[in-house]
């Protein structure tokens, strides 16, 4: 494993850049506050450079929180999002820090979504972002690439994106929301039943919860 030193690029930061898309991004957009000793730690495991996106935002922030917090970036972890990108893949899709994932799980949202880099397990197209989806449970290819992804997060039209995933005052209650949450949902949003999420009844899980729930079935569904 490379060395701290090794990993922080001064010369070429890719926090210059992620910081102009943040400074023109249309969507709201909350960065949060970064502890220097946490920032090296979550680097050192991630094993990527802060040349890249990717390494900027673990090492410049303790994630970003997208939309009043609808969408939660992994960075290196904050009091509001208290999880750092290394540490929350651990025993999911990684079992050692500094491994090549499989997998890589780098932001989910309050729905109890997952977005994850594929390392291999998804298909050919290494390095693009899936969306594993809370109303069908299939990890759908979004055709983009780390950067690319954020750049659709503080862009692109999410009520689009989101379209009848969204209830009335959503806003309110996402904006309250621990980044350690998500809102669990009965009937699932996956059943026919569920369909209609203003009909639904919501509450509040950890996020660990609802991932675990997910998979388990996806599982079950597909036996």
């Amino acid at each position: 494993m490379k060395n701290i030193e090794e990993l922080i690029n001064k010369e070429d930061p890719g926090w210059e850049i992620v910081t102009e898309w943040i400074n023109d991004a249309k969507n709201k957009i909350e960065i949060l506050a970064v502890d220097d000793a946490k920032a090296k730690e979550a680097l050192y495991k991630t094993q990527v450079s802060t040349r890249s996106p990717m390494g900027a935002i673990i090492f410049s922030t303790g994630g970003i929180l997208v939309d009043n917090g609808w969408i939660r970036i992994l960075g290196s972890g904050n009091e509001k999002l208290n999880r750092s990108l290394p540490d929350w893949n651990i025993g999911k899709f990684t079992e050692e820090f500094g491994e090549n994932p499989r997998l890589l799980l780098i932001a989910d949202d309050a729905i109890g979504g997952f977005f994850i880099l594929n390392g291999g397990d998804l298909g050919s197209d290494l390095g693009n972002i899936y969306y594993f989806a809370p109303d069908n449970l299939e990890y759908e290819p979004l055709e983009i690439t780390y950067s690319e992804f954020l750049l659709f997060c503080f862009n692109n039209d999410l009520d689009e994106f989101y379209r009848n995933q969204r209830w009335e005052n959503w806003k309110a209650e996402v904006s309250k929301l621990d980044g350690n949450k998500v809102f669990n949902f009965q009937p699932f949003l996956w059943s026919k039943e569920g369909k209609d999420i203003n009909k639904n009844s919501r509450r509040e899980i950890p996020v660990e919860e609802q991932f675990s729930f997910n998979i388990e079935m996806k599982k079950q569904l597909t036996e």
